[in-house]
């Protein structure tokens, strides 16, 4: 078995790896490509073109993240390889922390405290009952089934929305066109989790944005694709009706230093941090995949029309 593996710390992968897979060829991107080829399996982040066409009898490519909309549109991408992302691996509750942050900082009103503190503005504002705060949660995948799970945990009404029905313990679950108009007219605090896909991309547009009700907060730590930021920035405006956002992912990454959104004062930017990969969890995620290919197990892969 030989295994390519390309990501920045390439190394360590490697190492893990080849101490799992003792008896396996394990090499990096870096290594002559007469050496890459005839791969068995590529364990890749954000792969070159280059190194997609080299290969010709791979058994698997494996993400070595949960998003795989860079990977879906490389080109030279074999068109017939099963492809596994990263399921969780620990990222669920590091992006569960990410949003109950998100949702507490609307909910606790830590914005209108930030906004009177260079007035010497001292001044309580009520806190609203949990229950009396829904989050809806678009996206039931891997990560926002955990998500949606530690919030209903916290005490908040949570409103699940995915392409297809779901059952979820303590979530309301809504699917389809309909269920996500419910869902948005429900929401206090919408929580974006969506992949990026032909579906997905510009979902949350200013038609959507005015189903929220007023004074409703946004948080997008899924895709930068799933918003359509002009509508948003008028939602945010001083004639919108939307209260705040908390912003994640971009279109393009970094964003702009001309971008508008960073001076948006009800806006918080952060530079794509809501849920790093733990390198343990994720390694001995991808040793089992691995494992369970050459047992002629059965893997989940994703649908490459959806990207999930």
């Amino acid at each position: 078995m030989k295994i390519v593996v390309h990501i920045e710390d390439a190394q360590r992968w490697q190492n893990a790896l080849a101490s799992a897979f003792p008896d396996a060829q394990v090499i990096t991107s870096d290594a002559p490509s007469e050496e890459r080829i005839n791969a068995d399996y590529l364990a890749v982040w954000k792969p070159s073109e280059s190194l997609l066409r080299e290969q010709t009898q791979l058994k698997a490519i494996i993400n070595l993240g949960a998003g795989v909309d860079y990977l879906l549109h490389t080109p030279g991408l074999p068109g017939n390889v099963p492809i596994v992302k990263l399921r969780d691996a620990g990222m669920g509750e590091l992006m569960a922390d990410y949003v109950r942050y998100g949702v507490l900082h609307f909910q606790r009103s830590f914005d209108r405290y930030r906004a009177q503190q260079p007035k010497a503005h001292w001044l309580t504002h009520e806190v609203p009952d949990k229950a009396d705060w829904p989050v809806g949660i678009l996206g039931l995948g891997a990560i926002g089934t955990h998500v949606a799970q530690a919030l209903s945990h916290d005490g908040f009404p949570v409103l699940g929305w995915s392409r297809s029905p779901k059952q979820i313990d303590g979530v309301s679950c809504y699917y389809g066109e309909q269920g996500l108009a419910d869902v948005l007219r429900q929401s206090k605090t919408l929580v974006t989790l969506l992949p990026d896909t032909t579906a997905t991309r510009g979902l949350i547009n200013a038609e959507r944005l005015a189903l929220l009700p007023d004074g409703a907060s946004l948080i997008n730590p899924g895709r930068g694709t799933l918003l359509d930021h002009d509508a948003l920035l008028e939602a945010l405006g001083d004639n919108g009706h939307l209260r705040g956002a908390l912003l994640d992912v971009f279109p393009e990454e970094p964003l702009s230093e001309q971008s508008p959104l960073w001076q948006q004062p009800n806006v918080i930017i952060t530079p794509h941090m809501s849920a790093p990969t733990p390198l343990n969890e994720a390694i001995d995620q991808v040793i089992d995949t691995l494992r369970a290919f050459e047992a002629g197990e059965k893997v989940a892969t994703i649908n490459r029309q959806e990207g999930y």
